[in-house]
């Protein structure tokens, strides 16, 4: 997996990993799209994935799913298998959701996490509580290994948009979940602890996104937010090349977002 081209990581909310294997996912992973793939929304139980995805020997795939069938869940694919992966943040409430894993590739370790959405089911914004007490349960489990000086990178589907930079209309959003005050906050949080946003340390500009609505036109026209992120620890910073978004690859209302690595960052001699 590490050569002297490095390794890139990837970030997808695939929106359904059934569906997603239908608009192409096998195929963009067969044209060499990554060497650690972290998916989110993935909507499938480990015996459910299409036979189109990877196994063993070429890609090592582990599958946290939800308890309830075709909702939530991420899952990580790679062409090493982790030192050690594990689920789950330790509380039943979360982790029933299938919502994180961590995995450790020599000296580097990979949350893929996929963060709630705020909204609730009738747009009333009542799972807010319950989203931010995920962030928190998140940050709680990796802070220790930042402090520490680990290399970490949290990679994943936020649903919040930090910035008034990272959606196409925030003046109309300022009481939608993903752009509400307490949300951003809390992302601030993050920042503010020594978390880097890997895109913006490299990318400055506006109309960057990530997440477009179905809707007719909407992608065309980059009306979007920006809700995927990878970020990442101090210490893992030196070897991060850049980081990049994949508008221009379809098969889910998101798109790949991730960053290229020198590959010394597996390595527990690297300085």
């Amino acid at each position: 997996m590490t050569t002297t081209a490095g390794i890139r990581v990837v970030s997808w909310n695939v929106n359904g990993i059934r569906a997603c294997v239908r608009k192409g996912f096998a195929d963009w992973l067969q044209n060499g799209a990554a060497d650690i793939i972290g998916i989110q929304e993935s909507r499938a139980m480990l015996d459910e994935l299409p036979a189109e995805v990877p196994r063993q020997p070429h890609w090592y795939v582990d599958i946290h799913s939800a308890q309830r069938r075709g909702y939530s869940g991420v899952g990580m694919l790679s062409r090493r298998r982790p030192d050690e992966i594990h689920h789950g943040v330790g509380t039943e409430r979360f982790d029933a959701e299938g919502r994180v894993q961590f995995a450790r590739f020599g000296s580097l370790w990979i949350v893929n996490a996929y963060f709630p959405k705020g909204s609730g089911t009738l747009r009333d914004n009542s799972r807010v509580p319950y989203k931010l007490d995920f962030y928190r349960a998140v940050f709680e489990r990796i802070e220790e290994w930042r402090l520490q000086g680990e290399r970490v990178l949290v990679m994943g589907d936020f649903n919040t948009a930090h910035q008034a930079i990272d959606l196409a209309r925030p003046k109309d959003n300022t009481e939608t979940s993903g752009f509400l005050p307490i949300e951003r906050e809390e992302f601030t949080r993050w920042i503010d602890a020594g978390w880097v946003d890997t895109f913006r340390h490299f990318e400055k500009g506006p109309g960057h996104y990530s997440w477009w609505s179905q809707r007719f036109g909407v992608r065309e026209r980059n009306i979007g937010w920006r809700i995927d992120y990878v970020l990442a620890s101090p210490a893992v910073m030196p070897f991060v090349r850049g980081a990049f978004l994949q508008p221009h690859v379809r098969g889910s209302d998101h798109c790949p977002v991730g960053v290229d690595l020198h590959p010394g960052a597996l390595d527990h001699a690297a300085a």
